[in-house]
C-alpha cells in the first residue's frame, strides 16, 4: 500500500487554483521499463498522492483528476479490472488520511457502470471527507465531459437556460456539487488533446502540456506548472488595459 501523510496546508480551500489534470502515460511509462501496463497505472497512484499533498502549497484549492474516462472501457477487460481495483483501494485507504488533512475527497461521473467494490468505495471516501475544508480533489470515474453536458441539456426546463443555472445543473448532474472553473489545465504524457474532460469548466482554462509520464511527475512539476500559468495573462476575450499591460513589462 503506498503510504502518504497528507500533511495539512496554510491554505483553506475556497481561496485557490481549480486546477485540473489528465494524468497521462501510465502505461507507456510501464512499458517502457519492461513491465505489465498495470505497474504504470500502480505507479501512477503514487504521482496521485504526492500532488495532492503538494496542491495547497502550491495555492490550489480544487484538484480534478481524471482516472477514468468512458471510453476507457474499450481497453482490454485485464486492464479495466486492474483499474478499478486501482480506484477502489484508493479511495478506501487513502479516505482516514484525506480526512485527518482536511481534504475532501468526491467522485464525478456516472456510477451506475462502476463495480459494485468500486460504488462502495466511493460512498465510503465521500461520507469519510466530506467534512474536509484545506483541499476539494474530485476523482473522475466513468466521466465524459460531454455526454454530462448532454444529461444536463436533457433536464434543464425549456426557456430557463442561463450559464449559471446550466453550470449548476452540470455540477449535480456530475455529482460532488459546484465548483469554480478550471484555472490552470495539465495533461502529462505528451499529448496534446483535452479527452473530453471538464469541457464546460475550462473554457478558459489555461492549458499545459508536458511530455513527462504521469508516474514521474511530481511536487516541483506542479509547482512549475503553476508558476508558468500565475506567468499567463487572462483577458476572457477582452482586452488588457494599457496601464495593466505596461505594469506587466
Amino acid at each position: 500500500m503506498i503510504q502518504s501523510t497528507w500533511r495539512v496546508s496554510q491554505h483553506p480551500a475556497g481561496e485557490g487554483l481549480h486546477v485540473a489534470i489528465v494524468m497521462d502515460g501510465n502505461g507507456r511509462w510501464a512499458e517502457a521499463r519492461g513491465c505489465a501496463r498495470s505497474r504504470g497505472h500502480e505507479a501512477g497512484v503514487g504521482a496521485a498522492l504526492r500532488v495532492v499533498e503538494a496542491a495547497p502549497d502550491c495555492g490550489i484549492a480544487v484538484l480534478s483528476l481524471y482516472a477514468f474516462s468512458s471510453d476507457n472501457w474499450q481497453r482490454p477487460p485485464d486492464e479495466v479490472h486492474a483499474l478499478m481495483g486501482l480506484a477502489a483501494r484508493f479511495l478506501r485507504q487513502q479516505a482516514a488520511r484525506a480526512s485527518a488533512s482536511g481534504v475532501r475527497l468526491d467522485v464525478i461521473g456516472r456510477r451506475d457502470r462502476l463495480p459494485t467494490a468500486v460504488r462502495h468505495a466511493v460512498a465510503f471516501a465521500e461520507r469519510a471527507t466530506e467534512g474536509g475544508r484545506r483541499l476539494r480533489v474530485r476523482v473522475a470515474l466513468d466521466y465524459s465531459a460531454r455526454d454530462a453536458i448532454l444529461r444536463a441539456a436533457r433536464q434543464m426546463p425549456a426557456g430557463l437556460a442561463t450559464r449559471e443555472s446550466f453550470a449548476a445543473l452540470l455540477a449535480s448532474v456530475d455529482h460532488g456539487g459546484p465548483v469554480p472553473p478550471v484555472d490552470l489545465f495539465i495533461r502529462t504524457g505528451g499529448e496534446r488533446r483535452l479527452s473530453d474532460f471538464l469541457l464546460w469548466e475550462s473554457a478558459y482554462a489555461e492549458l499545459h502540456f508536458v511530455d513527462l509520464p504521469w508516474p514521474d511527475f511530481g511536487a516541483v512539476d506542479l509547482a512549475d506548472a503553476v508558476a508558468w500559468y500565475r506567468g499567463r495573462t487572462r483577458r476572457f476575450g477582452g482586452l488588457v488595459p494599457r496601464h495593466a499591460a505596461a505594469g506587466a513589462r
